[in-house]
């Protein structure tokens, strides 16, 4: 790769995305603006006795649908040990380490602030990451290079008593020629968090998602 595509994905990967208040990803009224039609996923090829679907195209939207299977498999039950096993099967050589990743930091503050260790279950505690939107930053190294970034409803539930907010991830994914996968290079900057469908969102490029796995 010459040194142009190196900087091309650097700045794409690094450039902020939309600041919002942190006051943004709590639930509030809904708007009637969008940032544009629903994005269309695609399905994937391989899921028969996979964790984490596979084999999405060489499209842009093939490389959100990849990151949404990771957020929606990975976050599933709330545990940063399960989160770390599924950005480790999807990570390059070379790939941002765990410790800065988004998703990460989250489950690992609730978890915190839960007392509850890494693998330890709680009768009656189920957590959700339900995503609905997303958006495509863009793309470079010819659309080989994709900065895609999921958002939706973290819910914590215990025996009935819960709270939900809303989350953004975004990664940098690198198609190998067969998949789409977490790419090597600089962590992409951090997602907008917004409670999803509302001006926030919108303001920050979020789309509804239709299609791609369910």
């Amino acid at each position: 790769m010459v040194a142009e595509d190196r900087a091309a994905e650097e700045r794409l990967a690094t450039r902020p995305m939309t600041w919002l208040p942190s006051d943004a990803a709590a639930a509030h009224p809904q708007t009637t603006r969008t940032a544009g039609p629903p994005i269309s996923l695609p399905a994937a090829s391989a899921r028969q006795g996979r964790w984490i679907p596979d084999g999405y195209p060489a499209t842009p939207q093939g490389a959100l649908a990849q990151l949404v299977a990771l957020n929606k498999a990975a976050m599933a039950g709330g545990d940063p040990e399960t989160y770390d096993r599924g950005y480790a099967t999807l990570a390059l050589p070379g790939a941002p380490p765990l410790s800065g990743a988004g998703l990460h930091v989250l489950l690992q503050r609730f978890r915190e602030s839960a007392r509850l260790e890494p693998g330890e279950m709680r009768a009656g505690l189920a957590v959700r990451y339900e995503i609905t939107h997303g958006l495509i930053k863009g793309t470079a190294d010819r659309g080989r290079y994709v900065v895609a970034c999921t958002l939706g409803q973290f819910t914590v539930d215990y025996h009935g008593y819960g709270t939900s907010v809303g989350v953004g991830d975004c990664q940098a994914l690198r198609w190998t020629g067969r998949s789409w996968r977490i790419s090597s290079g600089p962590r992409a900057a951090y997602a907008s968090s917004a409670w999803p469908g509302t001006d926030e969102s919108v303001d920050a490029g979020y789309r509804p998602l239709a299609g791609g796995t369910s």
